[in-house]
C-alpha cells in the first residue's frame, strides 16, 4: 500500500471516529438488526420479497428509536435500485417532484429507484396524494417511516398502497446488546482498538441498569449516553454508575421493579388516591416514573382503583381509567406518563364509595355460603311452549309499567338479605 492510500485510509478512520456513535453503530444489514424478529426472520414477508427481487412499497411505523431508519437503509442495501431520500420535516412536493423526474429517467434505462421519506406522517394530504401515482405505477418503491400510527395519518388511498410493518418497541435484553456492541467493538464503537494499552470498556451492572431505565426504549439515546460517558472514560475500563449518572443528567432512583420497593410504592400510590391526596398521588406516580415502571402496569392498577376507590360516586372515573390506559398503549413513553398524571389527579380528586366493591363480596358470601337456589319461575323465559306451561315469566310484570315496583329478582330465600349498602362521602352512592 502507498503511503498516499496510508494516508486517505487514515483519514477515512478519523472521518468515522468523528462521527456520531448512533451513526457509527446503525446496522448495515437486516441481520444486524435486533429486537424486530418479525422483520428480519428469513421467512418472513419482507426478507421473502428481498429475496424474490421484488421488494414491496412500505411504512415502518413505531416508537422513536427503535430502528425504523435503520432498517430502511438496510432494505435499501439489499434492493438493486438507486436510493433517494426525503425527510417530510424539511422536504416537500418541489423536491418530490426532482426525485420522480431522475426516478423516471432510470426507469426508462431499466433502472429502479428506492424512495424513503422520514417522518412520512408530517406530509399534508396534498403532499401524500402527489406520490399516489408514482408509488401505484412502480416509479418509485417507497418506503416510509413515522411514529405516528398510519390509519390516523396517512391518506387511506395511500395506506392502501403500503405494507405497514410495525416497528416494536426494544427490550431491556435489546438495548443490552447494543451498548455491549458499541463498548466491545473496535472499529465503529468506543471500544479499544488492538494493541492498545487500555483496557476495553465494561459496565458494571448497576450502571447498565440505570443506562437501560433512563434510555426509555431509545437505541439512540442509549448509544449518546454511552458516547458521552466513554468520554468521561478516555482510560478505558468501567464505566461506573456515577458516569453513566452525568452521562444521563439524571441520579439513579431507589426502586427494584421486582422487589419490595415496588410494591410499596405501588401500595403509597394507591392508598394516596384513596385518600384522596392528588399532591402524594402525582409523587408516587412521579416516582415510579423515574424507576423505570411500565406505565402499562400503572394504568392497569388506575382502571382497577376507578371501580375499586372511586366506583358509583363518579360512574365516569371508569371510563377516564380505561381511555387512560388506551392513550398509553397508542402513544407510548416519554409522553404518556402525562395521560397517567391526568387520569391519578381526576381519580385522587373524586368522591370515593366501596359500595359496589364491598357489594360484591357481600355476593360472594352469600353464594359461597347458602345453596345455589334457582331462578324463580317468574324471571325465567317463556320461550317454548314448554316453558309457559311450566309456568315460565308469569308474574313477571316490566318495570316500565305498573306493577313492576312490586316484583322480587332475588331467590324467595334471599328476600331479606342487603348485599348493596350505599357509602362514600355521606352521599347515596
Amino acid at each position: 500500500m502507498s503511503a498516499v492510500d496510508d494516508q486517505l485510509t487514515l483519514g477515512a478512520s478519523a472521518t468515522q471516529r468523528h462521527r456520531p456513535l448512533a451513526e457509527r453503530m446503525r446496522p448495515r444489514t437486516l441481520d444486524e438488526v435486533v429486537g424486530q424478529p418479525q422483520l428480519t426472520a428469513s421467512d418472513g414477508p419482507l426478507r421473502v420479497a428481498l429475496a424474490g427481487g421484488a421488494p414491496h412499497s412500505m411504512v415502518l411505523w413505531g416508537p422513536p428509536g427503535t430502528g425504523k431508519t435503520t432498517i430502511a437503509l438496510c432494505v435499501a442495501r439489499e434492493v438493486d435500485a438507486e436510493v433517494e431520500q426525503l425527510n417530510a420535516v424539511t422536504d416537500g412536493i418541489k423536491e418530490l417532484r426532482a426525485v420522480i423526474a431522475r426516478a423516471e429517467q432510470r426507469r426508462a434505462v431499466g433502472g429502479r429507484t428506492l424512495l424513503f421519506i422520514d417522518e412520512i406522517a408530517r406530509w399534508n394530504k396534498a403532499q401524500q396524494d402527489a406520490l399516489l401515482p408514482y408509488v401505484e405505477n412502480g416509479t418509485v418503491v417507497l418506503v416510509g417511516s413515522t411514529t405516528e400510527n398510519p390509519g390516523f395519518e396517512l391518506n387511506r388511498a395511500l395506506v392502501s398502497r403500503l405494507q405497514v410493518h410495525v416497528v416494536l418497541p426494544l427490550q431491556d435484553e435489546d438495548l443490552a446488546e447494543l451498548a455491549r456492541r458499541a463498548l466491545t467493538d473496535a472499529e465503529r464503537g468506543v471500544g479499544i482498538p488492538d494493541g492498545d494499552s487500555r483496557p476495553p470498556y465494561a459496565l458494571p451492572p448497576d450502571a447498565l441498569e440505570h443506562l437501560l431505565l433512563t434510555s426509555n426504549g431509545d437505541a439512540r439515546l442509549l448509544l449518546g449516553t454511552i458516547e458521552r460517558a466513554a468520554q468521561l472514560t478516555p482510560g478505558g475500563g468501567a464505566i461506573d454508575l456515577a458516569t453513566i449518572e452525568k452521562s444521563v443528567g439524571r441520579r439513579a432512583v431507589s426502586y427494584d421493579k421486582g422487589a419490595d420497593e415496588h410494591y410499596a410504592v405501588i401500595s403509597a400510590f394507591i392508598k394516596s388516591i384513596r385518600g384522596s391526596d392528588p399532591d402524594a398521588a402525582l409523587y408516587w406516580l412521579a416516582r415510579m416514573e423515574a424507576g423505570g415502571e411500565a406505565p402499562e402496569f400503572v394504568a392497569r392498577r388506575l382502571v382497577i382503583s376507578a371501580s375499586e376507590e372511586v366506583g358509583t360516586a363518579a360512574s365516569g372515573a371508569l371510563t377516564v381509567a380505561v381511555s387512560g390506559m388506551q392513550a398509553v398503549k397508542m402513544i407510548g413513553p416519554p409522553e404518556c406518563w402525562l395521560h397517567l398524571a391526568h387520569v391519578t389527579a381526576y381519580l385522587a380528586r373524586a368522591p370515593k364509595s366501596w359500595a359496589s366493591y364491598q357489594g360484591l363480596g357481600a355476593a360472594r358470601r352469600l353464594v359461597s355460603e347458602r345453596p345455589h337456589y334457582p331462578v324463580p319461575d317468574h324471571l325465567r323465559n317463556p320461550t317454548t311452549a314448554l316453558d309457559r306451561r311450566l309456568g315460565h315469566g308469569e308474574g313477571y310484570v316490566h318495570a316500565s309499567q305498573p306493577g313492576g315496583e312490586t316484583v322480587e329478582f332475588l331467590p324467595p330465600e334471599l328476600n331479606n338479605e342487603t348485599i348493596y349498602r350505599p357509602s362514600g362521602n355521606g352521599q347515596d352512592h
